[in-house]
């Protein structure tokens, strides 16, 4: 089921990461766009980084962003991944990948 939200770019859609709001058309999550806005990027660079979005679509999502902070938070902080665990996953693939040759 969709859902529209106050924000005419941002939707849920139970299908698509259990109803994380996203932006409408997409699988972008509002908590993708708010991490890289965290990390520098502009507005800009992430329509560049990714061109399947709009502007109005990036300034849309850090709107919702700005009126839903404490949910995308929670969000943010359920998906993060340390660099702990990113470093043993990778050991991990390098280990199959030598018992596999």
């Amino acid at each position: 089921m969709i859902t529209t939200t106050e924000h005419p770019y941002i939707i849920r859609n139970e299908r698509i990461l259990s109803g994380e709001p996203i932006i409408k058309g997409t699988r972008t999550p509002v908590r993708g766009i708010v991490e890289k806005w965290r990390l520098g990027y502009t507005p800009e660079d992430m329509v560049r980084a990714l061109p399947y979005l709009t502007l109005a679509q990036v300034f849309d999502a850090l709107s919702y962003y700005s009126d839903h902070q404490e949910e995308i938070n929670d969000y943010i902080e359920r998906n993060y991944v340390s660099d702990e665990m990113i470093q043993n996953s990778a050991e991990e693939a390098r280990a199959r990948k030598k018992t596999a040759a």
